[in-house]
């Protein structure tokens, strides 16, 4: 198979498999959290090269608090189980989105993680946590405006390539498939500029339920597709 080199996950439908189980949404979000342990270890033993998961939107803070805090609380606890992961697989991590509005233990993991962990040669892993695509471009609109202003960039220079770097993935090629498990069919305001020319995978299967199988069977379907980039095929 050709096996993308980097893939993009929304991880949908935790709290509605915990229900569907009896069980509370926390409970959904918990075992989501050590799904993404496997899926980690299944697409670097694929070949995959990138994998960049949404956990955490600028938009989740609207969800009833109690949801908010087991959430906070599960970031903390997987914060640790993440670096003792990393160290085992290789595994190079990074967090996009505005962290500053979270707690200051919790950034201070995340700095450690990032620093532990950046001459890992194994998976690029990425977390976007407190992210929202709108955000992110507004903040990089911010700072090239800040630097236009300063002198330090001729706005008749700006292309696509130097708004990018002003991105939280600068340094990350953009996803080549992007899925979505629990049925929704949408962004949600997740890697706009970067899923442009991405191929999108929508599944019913939740994220809780999301095995190694179903990776396989999104890597086949996006082995079926013809990716041209807005140009045509030789054959046409």
């Amino acid at each position: 198979m050709n096996v993308p080199q980097h893939i993009a996950i929304i991880l949908d439908g935790n709290g509605r498999w915990a229900k569907s189980k009896g069980m509370p949404r926390n409970y959904g979000h918990a075992q989501g959290a050590k799904n993404v342990e496997k899926i980690c270890e299944e697409a670097w033993r694929m070949g995959i090269k990138y994998l960049t998961v949404y956990a955490f939107s600028t938009e989740n803070w609207s969800r009833p608090q109690n949801e908010v805090d087991a959430l906070m609380k599960l970031l903390r606890n997987y914060m640790k189980t993440c670096l003792k992961t990393a160290a085992k697989n290789d595994m190079k991590i990074r967090v996009i989105g505005d962290i500053e509005p979270l707690d200051e233990d919790i950034k201070s993991r995340i700095r450690e993680l990032e620093e532990a962990t950046a001459n890992n040669g194994g998976l690029n892993f990425t977390i976007a946590l407190n992210y929202g695509s709108r955000d992110e471009i507004t903040r990089a609109a911010r700072k090239l405006a800040k630097d236009c202003a300063a002198g330090k960039v001729n706005p008749d220079t700006i292309d696509e390539s130097l708004f990018n770097s002003y991105l939280d993935t600068n340094d990350i090629p953009d996803p080549d498939l992007m899925i979505r498990t629990s049925g929704e069919q949408r962004l949600s305001n997740y890697l706009l500029w970067q899923l442009a020319y991405s191929e999108f995978y929508f599944t019913d299967i939740p994220w809780p339920a999301f095995t190694k199988e179903e990776l396989i069977k999104a890597v086949e379907e996006y082995n079926r597709r013809h990716r041209r980039f807005g140009g045509v095929e030789e054959a046409e």
